[in-house]
């Protein structure tokens, strides 16, 4: 058995990959795109509290998935929140940490949180944070004490984002729907 080491190709062209459903595909799949998340050309920055922003970047009401960056604009937290799904970030600038824990989150670096855990986030570096990340399922968030506020899924987060547009007579931009 040979393992592969490198792509078996280097040649820059379309290769026609047969398959035998790809008719359905054609038909069926919403297909692959881009976002842009460098600018508000695709989403705009939507307020999540007084010193927080949204990038909303894709939902998937199939599998109650949700992607966006969150910005946490300077030093702050992101009160205590609970997942009953899982969730994947990176983060792309400053730092994050979680109180529950005894790490610090810096550029590049890779978060991982499993369903059945609370989190508390917090951001101390002067500039904040922005973390990217892939979210599945509900998120129930939490008062000091330990009080349910609000349960956030990917219904939450498509409202958030479509009444904000509305509200700044923004277009809803079809791509972000899965």
């Amino acid at each position: 058995m040979t393992v592969m080491t490198a792509p078996p190709s280097d040649k820059a062209a379309i290769v026609d990959v047969k398959f035998p459903h790809k008719a359905l595909v054609e038909r069926l799949s919403p297909g692959g795109r881009y976002i842009d998340a460098a600018t508000d050309v695709d989403s705009p920055w939507v307020p999540f509290g007084d010193g927080a922003a949204i990038k909303h970047l894709a939902f998937d009401v199939r599998q109650n998935l949700f992607s966006n960056i969150l910005w946490v604009k300077g030093p702050g937290v992101i009160g205590t929140h609970f997942h009953r799904g899982t969730i994947t970030m990176v983060c792309l600038e400053g730092s994050v940490r979680y109180l529950e824990y005894d790490w610090v989150a810096t550029p590049g670096g890779l978060i991982l949180e499993t369903p059945g855990e609370s989190h508390t986030l917090v951001t101390d570096h002067p500039q904040g944070c922005k973390l990217f990340g892939w979210m599945q399922g509900p998120i129930d968030f939490y008062d000091a004490d330990a009080n349910l506020v609000d349960t956030t899924d990917v219904w939450w987060f498509i409202n958030h984002y479509e009444t904000h547009c509305r509200e700044h007579g923004i277009a809803i931009n079809p791509k972000l729907y899965l």
